[in-house]
């Protein structure tokens, strides 16, 4: 037999549970689309040009987001950039940051924890108190539904999560020394302004400045000494990329600003829609989060109630009046939900708490599973039927056995299997399986079906077909209907530069003698007369989207 791992688990068992979460699916694969093709090209972009000032995709100025996570990713890209590809070295930059995150969270939840006993609020948390709330909020971090995909991509939402994070621990961290912990803690804030903008300084500085006159604990001489350290500290953080870019251009200042703080979207639609996102996407910290709200209603003037909670309560609003309407903008609501959920694990009724277990064991057991068995039809072809799905979905992939990979998925299911029979039952044992389980489910994902996902969604192949199209005299080529995920692919992959469609040129002198269409499969509308298709290229299995290559006049094609 082999020894019962003992719960709340230790820093070891942490800090492995992180590391199979964090580290598969990081290197090994092309740029993705949406988030993570376009912050690597910024990155990219930055490398070429030695610009750190103004971000750019495909040569203009992208300033959808401040640029502190590409100056990390950049950072990385350098050091690391030469043995794994610049792009791998890239997501690493996140794999740091998601790690930054889970520890500090779980300082906060262990330095803000209280008395485990409801009926002795004012009593001392023992040892294991602490270290069980600390030990929940990351697991309840490192297990959100939503982040299995997104903690592995270059998004600048990963910087802002480690300073979100990083910003709760300093609250609480650094009561004894205010004047140090105000100035680190509003660093942090700034760190987070200067990765996606306003919406987590405004809400959680909001919520920490509430918390010092509400709570007791922090309404003493020392809160005075904290918030004024803190509110320079942030001014000078989050003010310095601002003020570098007024300098070197008015206009992109100007527009950024508005971009920052303007609505995108309506209101009451943005907050619907992110209400039903987040059930899914800080799942299941969201209900642990309302029944620690409950049962410890009592001691909402407490910092650890009230911080965590009235920082989630701002950051919905705010979230859904900045929009746009993305999953990865939920991100920003785990980190309090994670806190506040993690002191109420110990007080979970035992059929809530053999509830939640059951329903991760067998959640993740039974997907687990299937990404076994869909590795093992590529490589066997047998079940046939699945094997003639995933070909059908990937023509032209041909399944290789990779030892190492093979290897560190072996691991984790017996890894998890360990975790099965040998857990001790525990108030934290549904939630260590649950992020346990998130781990393996990625893991073996990322470990045994990575290249064939790769296969699908990566743009290399296109981006190379264009280019060995393009004339010698290619001159510049302007775009129609190309979002910016395929414009950042085209860059980073072949270099590729696009202008705007004009479609005021006037007719037989179109100012790009080259034209790149965005369309469908069967949906292609020609450009009018005088053009010439070059070349009509596509993602393997995409039939969604086709990039259609045309040149105007007549002209030979290298």
């Amino acid at each position: 037999m082999l020894p019962r791992l003992a719960l709340p688990p230790s820093h070891a068992v942490l800090a492995l549970i992180a590391v199979a979460f964090v580290a598969p699916g990081l290197v090994g694969h092309d740029p993705w689309r949406a988030f993570d093709v376009i912050a690597i090209e910024v990155a990219h972009q930055m490398h070429l040009s030695g610009d750190w000032v103004v971000p750019r995709v495909a040569g203009e100025p992208w300033l959808e987001d401040p640029p502190f996570y590409h100056w990390l990713a950049l950072a990385f890209g350098k050091v690391f950039g030469g043995p794994l590809g610049f792009h791998n070295a890239v997501r690493i930059a996140s794999g740091a940051a998601m790690l930054l995150a889970a520890w500090t969270l779980y300082l906060a939840a262990r330095h803000s924890a209280g008395p485990a006993d409801p009926e002795n609020p004012a009593g001392e948390p023992t040892t294991t108190e602490r270290r069980g709330a600390g030990a929940a909020a990351m697991l309840l971090l490192l297990g959100s539904t939503g982040l299995i995909v997104h903690a592995h991509e270059a998004v600048p939402d990963i910087a802002t999560l480690a300073a979100e994070c990083g910003a709760l621990c300093l609250a609480f961290l650094g009561r004894g020394s205010p004047l140090r912990a105000g100035l680190t803690f509003g660093a942090a804030l700034g760190v987070a302004f200067l990765s996606t903008g306003v919406v987590v300084p405004a809400a959680l500085g909001t919520a920490v400045l509430l918390a010092h006159f509400a709570c007791d604990e922090w309404r003493a001489a020392r809160a005075g000494r904290f918030l004024a350290a803190a509110v320079p500290a942030f001014a000078l953080v989050a003010a310095s990329w601002p003020l570098a870019l007024q300098l070197r251009s008015p206009e992109l200042a100007s527009l950024w600003w508005q971009t920052a703080i303007g609505a995108r979207g309506e209101f009451l639609d943005n907050l619907g829609y992110y209400l039903g996102t987040a059930s899914w996407f800080a799942w299941p910290a969201w209900p642990l989060a309302l029944w620690s709200a409950w049962v410890l209603r009592a001691q909402w003037r407490t910092p650890r109630v009230f911080v965590p909670l009235a920082a989630a309560l701002l950051l919905l609003p705010a979230v859904a009046w900045t929009g746009p309407r993305q999953d990865i903008n939920t991100m920003l609501l785990v980190p309090p939900l994670a806190m506040l959920g993690a002191h109420g694990v110990a007080r979970l009724r035992r059929g809530a708490a053999n509830s939640l277990d059951w329903f991760g064991v067998m959640t993740f057991t039974f997907f687990s599973a299937m990404v076994w068995l869909g590795y093992v039809a590529l490589l066997t072809g047998w079940p046939r039927r699945i094997a003639r799905y995933l070909a059908k979905q990937a023509p032209g992939f041909t399944a290789q056995f990779e030892p190492l990979p093979f290897a560190v998925a072996v691991a984790l299911t017996l890894a998890w299997l360990y975790l099965l029979y040998f857990a001790a039952r525990s108030p934290w044992r549904g939630v260590t399986r649950w992020a346990a389980g998130v781990a393996l489910l990625w893991g073996c994902f990322a470990t045994l079906l990575l290249p064939w996902a790769d296969h699908l969604k990566s743009y290399r192949g296109v981006a190379l077909q264009l280019n060995a199209m393009l004339p010698a005299d290619a001159g510049c080529i302007a775009a129609r209907g190309i979002g910016s995920p395929q414009r950042a692919a085209l860059s980073f992959h072949a270099g590729i530069r696009t202008e705007p469609w004009r479609a005021a040129d006037p007719p037989g002198a179109p100012s790009c003698r080259l034209l790149l269409v965005q369309g469908r499969l069967r949906a292609e509308v020609a450009p009018g007369p005088g053009w010439r298709k070059l070349a009509d290229v596509g993602r393997p299995g995409d039939k969604g989207e086709r990039f259609r290559l045309y040149r105007y006049g007549t002209g030979e094609s290298r």
